[in-house]
């Protein structure tokens, strides 16, 4: 089928329509994720499913830590007050904290009267003896600077219990404050908590909110010198987002130009960068377009990995164009390479199928967008391409400099015995190489800079934020249950406390207790008449006035009778975040949790909390669990693919010695790269074995090309081209990869690069076919 010029250019511009039009219900439809969870198998032990719970929506992953620097302590507390101030009326963020609520203002209107409910008061609270020493006190804090404080309490809170509960709900290890805000210890930096409603894991409502608090300090700082520090989860979303992208354009735009000048050079022609492109971003866009469709979001991961695919569907319309020849149509050539070109496809779609039962969400997707990607990229190089393509005026079988190279080549010796030590050989630097053989610790493959987690680790301690390590939970059928257990624990913690097996802890029960302790609470305040003897005997012996208390008596005959305190009673207090963050809610339970600071004992903890019903749980153990039994799932997914995979190319190819000839270079190499990878002291991670996998994709395209051009010298000088070229693309994309700073991206690169140079070498040595050269080289 040939078409006109008109036809070709018209054909062209609607591919390219196309494509455009896809690229728009994308960027409409399409939702990035960044949710790890997604990348996780489903947790098995309450450690796991706490951790992957923290990891998602919770508490902990929505705050952002800011540290205000470069002033005068009074004119920073200025700054804190005024920024404090203008995030607080933003919708975005759900709680900002500057140590400044620790007066009236942190209780509600609302819930003032539960002020009576939420700490313990001593036995003769209202007794007559009792609320006659307070009224002293507070004739006293009338004449004192204090007064003007004073003097707007008194009326509804003589005894000032509003101040004495807001100072015990203080964070236990709450930082120092200075002219009523939050310092470091030094005095030097004021600090601020700010709880955003959006989650941790989502980058654009993370970017806007770093954007709002950085114009908001712009605005209040001027020119006075200050500076803004802003850390957590959020903070380095942010920053490692920005950073990606700027790698991204880095690397896509050198990759950019070195694709163009290599095809420009293979093939001496403008036109094949540009339809060598087209097969690309339809598998792309093919491949993101069926995420989009078949799951909720894309996940980051899943479009980094699709720009790493590159390396491997553009081998497809380079195949095609290097066996392209004078003589014969652009469609003989691509149905002459369809068998090799398809058992390929075939073979490395049905590999990722088993992706599909995984039980992990994040493989799945890699699956889908793998194998939907693979095969419109091959559809389009078999039935679109060759109508774009004009009739070859040159054959790269006529190359003397490939011809010079091949005679070279054909001089190695063929391997045998080689091989079998190369294979013992790496085997032997796996089993022996010094250092741990997997990765577990998630915290390693982080992209953000150790400065910045040090940084990050110095304000939480200065914030008293708790060990991030271990924490112990109490579980029950619901919030109350389980907040009536942790009250239990109190007595054993306190002990542990005074034996110095741990030097703070805090719970939610203590700002909010349970509603069976209010409810006991609520029966030792007396009653109005009580209370009015009581306080008319107080009063007598005081200059103030006999009705002056009247809102006093009010709210604790409100606070006798008003119903429990329930957790979503404390939405849009500062209350609220202290609970919310150690008090998990779920369908049909919930969980309590203990967070503690200088732990020095573990055992003697974890004994205790086990012998009351509670248990001590080792996050790093359990993120490490999670690690280890991803990549089981991993290996199992990959050991089913290799053997799928073999008994595609072993059906295709219809002989035992020919598959074995596509399929040993792929099985050396993976043992070669992980060799050089252990002996260069790497501990392997998943995303070395997503690099193997890409490897492997690779190895399998040469060694099936290499059996395909047979015997004939001209096959062998063409499908040395394309491979020479493939080769060198897919090395140039990787070996950028592998320079970046970002961990995953530098796992999947280097792994890649090391897997293009060993497997084009152990193709070129194994799967060729040298026996003919010499016959047809002298004829």
């Amino acid at each position: 089928m040939k078409l006109t010029p008109r036809l070709r250019i018209g054909l062209a511009i609607t591919w390219l329509l196309l494509l455009g039009l896809l690229t728009a219900w994308l960027s409409g439809r399409m939702q990035v994720s960044g949710d790890l969870r997604k990348f996780m198998p489903d947790a098995r032990t309450p450690a796991q499913k706490l951790l992957l719970d923290e990891l998602g929506e919770g508490p902990g992953a929505r705050l952002l830590l800011l540290a205000l620097s470069g002033a005068a302590p009074e004119q920073l507390a200025g700054q804190s007050r005024q920024l404090q101030q203008a995030l607080a009326e933003d919708p975005q963020f759900e709680l900002v904290a500057n140590g400044g609520q620790a007066g009236l203002e942190a209780f509600p209107e609302r819930l003032l009267p539960y002020r009576y409910l939420i700490d313990a008061l001593p036995a003769d609270a209202f007794s007559a003896d009792r609320l006659g020493e307070e009224l002293q006190a507070r004739l006293q804090d009338l004449g004192s600077p204090a007064g003007a404080l004073v003097e707007p309490l008194l009326p509804s809170d003589p005894t000032l219990q509003v101040l004495r509960v807001a100072e015990a709900l203080q964070p236990a290890n709450a930082p120092q404050r200075i002219d009523e805000v939050w310092f470091d210890r030094s005095g030097r930096q004021a600090l601020l908590l700010v709880q955003t409603r959006a989650a941790g894991f989502d980058p654009g409502a993370q970017q806007q909110a770093v954007d709002t608090i950085t114009a908001a300090f712009a605005g209040i700082a001027g020119d006075s010198g200050s500076r803004l520090e802003m850390s957590g989860p959020g903070a380095f979303s942010v920053k490692i987002g920005n950073r990606t992208a700027r790698e991204a354009g880095t690397i896509g735009t050198i990759d950019t130009l070195g694709m163009i000048l290599l095809l420009w050079i293979a093939y001496r022609s403008w036109k094949m960068p540009i339809l060598g492109f087209l097969p690309l971003a339809s598998a792309g866009l093919a491949g993101l377009s069926a995420v989009a469709l078949a799951f909720d979001g894309v996940h980051g991961i899943t479009i980094a990995f699709g720009f790493t695919l590159i390396g491997v569907v553009q081998d497809y319309p380079i195949h095609f164009f290097s066996h392209q020849r004078p003589g014969r149509s652009p469609w003989d050539n691509v149905r002459a390479l369809w068998p090799t070109l398809g058992t390929g496809v075939v073979a490395t779609c049905i590999a990722y199928l088993t992706f599909l039962f995984s039980g992990v969400d994040g493989l799945k997707q890699l699956s889908v967008f793998t194998i939907t990607a693979l095969a419109t990229a091959a559809l389009a190089t078999r039935y679109l391409l060759p109508a774009l393509v004009d009739p070859a005026t040159r054959d790269f079988a006529d190359s003397a400099a490939l011809a010079r190279l091949w005679r070279h080549t054909r001089r190695l010796p063929r391997p045998r015995r080689s091989l079998a030590l190369l294979a013992v050989a790496a085997l032997g630097v796996l089993v022996w190489a010094p250092g741990p053989f997997w990765q577990n610790d998630l915290g390693k493959l982080t992209p953000v800079d150790p400065a910045d987690l040090q940084r990050d680790a110095q304000l939480r301690g200065e914030l008293g934020a708790p060990d991030v390590r271990y924490v112990i939970t109490v579980r029950g059928a619901d919030a109350q249950a389980a907040l009536a257990a942790s009250e239990g624990l109190r007595p054993v913690l306190q002990q542990l406390v005074a034996d110095g097996a741990l030097d703070r802890y805090d719970m939610a029960a203590r700002y909010l207790p349970s509603a069976a302790l209010q409810r006991q609470r609520q029966q030792l305040l007396p009653d109005e008449a009580t209370l009015r003897g009581a306080l008319a005997t107080a009063v007598a012996g005081t200059p103030f006035r006999d009705d002056a208390f009247e809102p006093f008596i009010a709210d604790v005959q409100r606070a006798r009778s008003a119903p429990a305190l329930q957790p979503q009673d404390l939405h849009g207090t500062p209350l609220a975040s202290a609970v919310d963050g150690l008090l998990l809610q779920g369908k049909g339970h919930a969980t309590a949790l203990v967070s503690l600071s200088g732990l020095h004992d573990v055992a003697a903890v974890a004994t205790s909390a086990r012998l009351h019903g509670a248990e001590l749980l080792d996050l790093k153990h359990a993120s490490e669990s999670l690690v280890a039994e991803y990549r089981g799932r991993v290996l199992m997914a990959l050991a089913v693919a290799v053997l799928l995979l073999s008994a595609t190319v072993w059906a295709a190819l219809r002989s035992p010695r020919r598959a074995l000839r596509v399929l040993l270079p792929m099985l050396l190499t993976t043992l070669v790269v992980l060799a050089l990878l252990r002996a260069s002291g790497v501990e392997l991670n998943l995303f070395h074995l997503i690099g193997l996998i890409l490897a492997a994709g690779l190895g399998l395209d040469y060694g099936l090309f290499f059996e395909h051009a047979g015997d004939s010298h001209a096959d062998q000088l063409r499908t040395l081209h394309g491979l020479l070229v493939c080769s060198a693309m897919t090395l140039l994309v990787f070996s950028l990869l592998g320079l970046s700073s970002i961990p995953v991206l530098r796992a999947i690169g280097s792994t890649v690069a090391l897997g293009v140079v060993c497997n084009f070498v152990l193709a070129l040595l194994v799967s060729r076919h040298p026996w003919q050269e010499a016959a047809d080289a002298a004829a």
